[in-house]
């Protein structure tokens, strides 16, 4: 693993770690800086030798040290998820401008993603933010300070992050009850990423969404674990479309042209 790659999961590991404080707080209106984190059962707080990411867990066997009740898997879980996710985006990008957008992106991604999991809502606290960050970097990455510019992707990312907010909106006007306004905000978010890199991106990613989650609603309904009726988040399925077109969507789009050539 070369050095970038190295210092690539070393930040994974340790804004995953601040990700499960962000996953359990923002749904409940809580402050993701204080009070400190604590044990949720015990109340105790978690002391520094015990927040090392993934390690710390595995050192106390997945129990509290102070009351010995179990500490959820998903807290190294989520750590080493960001971490890979983390590795991916500068193995997919290399070291460059771009990488600060869509590390940022990797993140509040999959707190979203857990978040709609766990109470089905995409709080604005997150996806709100997410425009003005997410376009300042991706402005930065487009002058490319040091390099020649590329106000065109910028113009792009802006085209298809409102297009996508646009389709979403029209989605929601057909059927409400197939998905929320949390989800066409996180698409404009979405369409931005995407868009920069290029329009097989864009296509790739949010097709890829309603195919992975209707294949998944589609076993859900099969299984009989789900009906008609159920309410099923659509989030999760957004983040891991638009990680395809980022990982992929290029190089997907181009061969599928070259088919259709």
């Amino acid at each position: 693993m070369g050095p970038e790659l190295l210092v690539a999961l070393v930040l994974g590991l340790v804004v995953g770690s601040f990700l499960n404080v962000v996953i359990w707080r923002v749904p409940r209106g809580e402050s993701v800086v204080s009070p400190p984190s604590a044990c949720p059962s015990c109340g105790h707080p978690v002391r520094r030798r015990d927040n090392v990411p993934v390690l710390s867990w595995l050192a106390l066997r997945g129990r509290c040290r102070d009351c010995a009740n179990p500490i959820s898997v998903r807290y190294p879980l989520v750590e080493t998820g960001t971490a890979l996710l983390f590795v991916g985006v500068v193995a997919r990008l290399g070291v460059g401008w771009p990488v600060p957008a869509y590390l940022y992106l990797a993140a509040v991604g999959l707190a979203l993603a857990l978040i709609d999991i766990d109470v089905h809502r995409l709080p604005n606290a997150l996806v709100l933010p997410c425009y003005p960050v997410l376009l300042g970097l991706l402005a930065l990455a487009s002058a490319n300070p040091g390099g020649g510019a590329d106000w065109g992707a910028l113009g792009r990312a802006a085209l298809a992050g409102g297009g996508l907010f646009a389709f979403y909106g029209l989605l929601v006007v057909v059927y409400p009850r197939g998905m929320g306004l949390g989800d066409v905000k996180l698409a404009g978010v979405l369409g931005l990423a995407l868009g920069w890199l290029g329009w097989g991106s864009l296509v790739v990613g949010a097709f890829a969404a309603f195919l992975i989650g209707g294949v998944f609603s589609v076993v859900l309904l099969a299984s009989g674990r789900a009906n008609r009726k159920t309410a099923i988040p659509f989030g999760p399925w957004m983040v891991l479309g638009a990680s395809i077109g980022i990982a992929v969507g290029e190089p997907v789009w181009s061969a599928y042209l070259g088919i259709l050539g």
